[in-house]
């Protein structure tokens, strides 16, 4: 919204149109503004960055799993990795 329409607007400005805009979502303040602006500025998109970190698998781990895969290569490799995980537990 901050180049929304006719004309450049201020992060207060946008705050305002977007609540009068969306009166039925949950409000934005200027310091949401001002972090999707800058995130927008820096990687050119909005999508959020998941903030799962990859798993940790070691070797053996990654091996066995391809075996389990190849010996049954209809299940789903995450539920192969899920049952793995549990026969060390």
């Amino acid at each position: 919204m901050i180049g929304y329409g006719d004309r450049a607007r201020t992060q207060c400005e946008v705050v305002r149109l977007f609540r009068e805009t969306h009166p039925d979502l949950s409000p934005l303040n200027q310091g949401t503004i001002s972090k999707t602006e800058a995130q927008y500025r820096e990687m050119g998109h909005f999508r959020k960055v998941s903030s799962k970190r990859q798993a940790v698998v070691d070797d053996d781990t990654k091996l066995n799993l391809l075996l389990a895969l190849e010996e049954n290569p209809i299940t789903p490799a995450r539920q192969l990795a899920r049952d793995s995980t549990s026969d060390k537990n």
